[in-house]
């Protein structure tokens, strides 16, 4: 291809990533202005694994993007924004006026326009790599007159902490009492004299625009909360939006090939994009005892910033659909801490010592990684993840099944309640109120009751696990998992099941039934394990409005239970998008097509953040629509993706 061809193929080629991004402008509002360094309930964006976020101002607060938002253990912002642009003329400053029709928000790009008179300012921020941002600000003289500017940037920090110091083109900004490293630098080509002070700095230097010119400015901010500074040679800002225009297409065309609309739809599309952003934002790279990429459950809430099991399971469904490698990694990232006899962690964090052992999580990897699979047909991830998927599932009937009566229990290794109720996923369920301790062996202790929501996940991984076997070429081991799920099947519909109400519930060891109802029964529809005779009357409560269909359907707990309070109570009335998946999900396998598209149209129509531009919720208030808790959360958006794929 000769040089003309190529630069028109180039330019076309940018022209449709522009196009894309484009259609997917401001699909989630990050207009943050930071009022307390602690304070992180906010939208933001962060990409590529970086462990640092920025968010835009609101207009005429700030010449500069907000932030960072530093992460480690907890989320701190640095600054309100810690390079501002200022800019003087014959010793006076002009006036930078924010242009809300040149800033937005994209998906993997942040873009920041400014004007003072006849000079227009075009900011563009996006993640070259997992530890730096690259920010390019091109300043356009409109005017018929060259321009001699004197161009500052400067920041202060919020954070009382922050250490300021200069390193040639650089400042570095060192955290009291951490290892964590923040810098900005400037191109070398220039020369900028540079000022620091305890809290603070400025950046300067003299430039000439010709009248209908531009100057273009390029700086990277980086952050390293290990410490270990390691920064990447500098590049054309060009060459790197082009990176990362290449990448973010790629996530794109992936996930629009695995859903059944496309871009024209403009309701599921931009829903679907918000969820993948959402996943993306929350994505942290490999650091300190984190062995490989991961998602956090919200990196808008400050219990959130580690990588818990159930939420990497769902996770990495979701992310399969654009991002199979973070996928696989998110499931990495907690076997990679599986102790000797089976049992994954409940979560873990970049400080191992925080990690928590107490408890795991329901067990939904198998699963995980069989989504994985057919999205990849990756059979060496799936001959990797076996032999250890192997030993967890054996570890519950190891430690968790105090009778040995083939069901098991939620338990904890310390023998508190509190951590067996962590286990369920489901911390302060109705159903575990009058549940008490029983020890099954040293460090092995259940709860009195047997949950079937527990035995249908390990019915379904008995069953995937068979199917892996059979892939691996292992026809011993799939014919026994294929006979162990066929009896523990039997078990769940004879023992769970009350013909009298028609609804499955746990189990007392006693035998007796836990008669509140939730949404552990209609995992046996998304499982395939109850019979289909089974299913009216259990569709019949899904549907009635005294019961799951709310305003936003399917709440965690019976609405005429007396102790129902979604607003207060967590697993005690809101609503759950895995949850409500699960339902949808199996109502469709029973082919109750009509009703599970009646609750998923009211959920589209009433929960706050499916048609707006606000962000994702952790759960939802099933009366009112409101979205509850953590911002901006992964679980929720993966299960989104997974029900935008099932034509919902």
């Amino acid at each position: 291809m000769n040089k003309i061809k190529w630069l028109l193929a180039l330019l076309l080629t940018q022209q449709a990533a522009s196009a894309q991004r484009n259609h997917f402008a401001d699909v989630l509002d990050i207009h943050y202005t930071v009022k307390d360094t602690n304070r992180i309930a906010a939208s933001f964006f962060a990409d590529n694994g970086a462990w640092h976020a920025y968010a835009l101002p609101v207009p005429g607060t700030a010449t500069g993007f907000t932030g960072p938002l530093l992460m480690d253990m907890k989320g701190e912002w640095l600054s309100k924004a810690i390079a501002q642009l200022h800019l003087y003329a014959d010793g006076q400053e002009l006036p930078l006026q924010q242009d809300t029709t040149a800033t937005h928000y994209y998906p993997g790009l942040l873009q920041l326009g400014f004007r003072a008179g006849q000079i227009q300012v075009q900011m563009q921020l996006l993640f070259s790599s997992n530890r730096e941002a690259a920010i390019q600000t091109v300043i356009r003289n409109n005017g018929t007159q060259p321009l001699q500017l004197r161009l500052q940037w400067q920041g202060a920090a919020l954070l009382k902490r922050a250490q300021f110091s200069r390193e040639s083109n650089s400042v570095r900004i060192g955290i009291a009492g951490t290892k964590h490293v923040f810098r900005l630098h400037w191109c070398a080509q220039a020369r900028w004299d540079i000022q620091t002070t305890a809290d603070g700095y400025t950046a300067a230097r003299n430039v000439s625009i010709p009248a209908g010119g531009e100057l273009e400015d390029l700086q990277t901010q980086g952050f390293w909360p290990e410490g270990n500074m390691q920064t990447t040679p500098e590049r054309e800002f060009d060459i790197v939006l082009r990176q990362n225009e290449q990448r973010w297409n790629g996530y794109l065309q992936q996930l629009f090939r695995r859903m059944p609309f496309n871009e024209k739809d403009n309701f599921r599309s931009r829903l679907a994009v918000k969820s993948m952003i959402t996943l993306l934002t929350n994505w942290r790279s490999a650091s300190g005892h984190l062995r490989h990429d991961g998602v956090f459950p919200s990196a808008s809430y400050q219990g959130f910033y580690g990588f818990w099991s159930w939420d990497s399971w769902k996770q990495a469904v979701g992310l399969a659909y654009f991002n199979p490698s973070l996928a696989k990694d998110n499931i990495r990232s907690l076997f990679d801490y599986q102790a000797a006899n089976g049992m994954v962690p409940d979560c873990i964090y970049a400080d191992s010592t925080e990690n928590n052992f107490r408890d795991t999580k329901p067990p939904l990897a198998a699963w995980a990684v069989w989504e994985v699979f057919a999205a990849t047909r990756d059979t060496a991830f799936l001959r990797e993840m076996y032999p250890a998927l192997e030993r967890y599932h054996n570890w519950w009937y190891a430690e968790r099944d105090h009778d040995h009566n083939g069901l098991c229990e939620f338990g904890s290794t310390d023998g508190t309640r509190i951590a067996a109720a962590w286990e369920s996923g489901m911390d302060n369920a109705v159903r575990f109120d009058n549940a008490t301790m029983l020890q099954n062996g040293p460090g092995a202790w259940s709860l009195d009751q047997e949950s079937v929501d527990l035995n249908v996940y390990l019915s379904k991984e008995k069953t995937v696990l068979a199917q892996m076997a059979v892939v691996l070429g292992k026809p011993t081991a799939a014919a026994t998992f294929g006979r162990q799920a066929t009896t523990l099947n039997q078990q769940i519909n004879q023992l769970f099941f009350d013909t009298a109400s028609g609804y499955y519930y746990d189990r007392h060891l006693s035998g007796a039934l836990v008669r509140v109802k939730g949404p552990e029964a209609w995992v046996t529809l998304w499982a395939g394990i109850a019979p289909a005779s089974r299913v009216k009357k259990m569709t019949q409560y899904m549907l009635d409005t005294t019961v799951f269909n709310t305003l936003v359907p399917l709440p965690v707990l019976d609405a005429s239970e007396k102790a129902f309070d979604p607003q207060r109570g967590y697993w005690r009335g809101p609503v759950w998008i895995d949850q409500f998946y699960f339902g949808v999900k199996g109502l469709q396998r029973y082919q109750q097509q009509a009703a599970a598209q009646t609750l998923v149209n009211k959920l589209w129509q009433h929960a706050s953040g499916m048609k707006d531009d606000q962000p994702l919720r952790e759960n939802y208030h099933p009366r009112t629509g409101k979205g509850l808790n953590a911002e901006n959360f992964s679980w929720t958006a993966a299960h989104v993706l997974m029900l935008l794929a099932d034509k919902f």
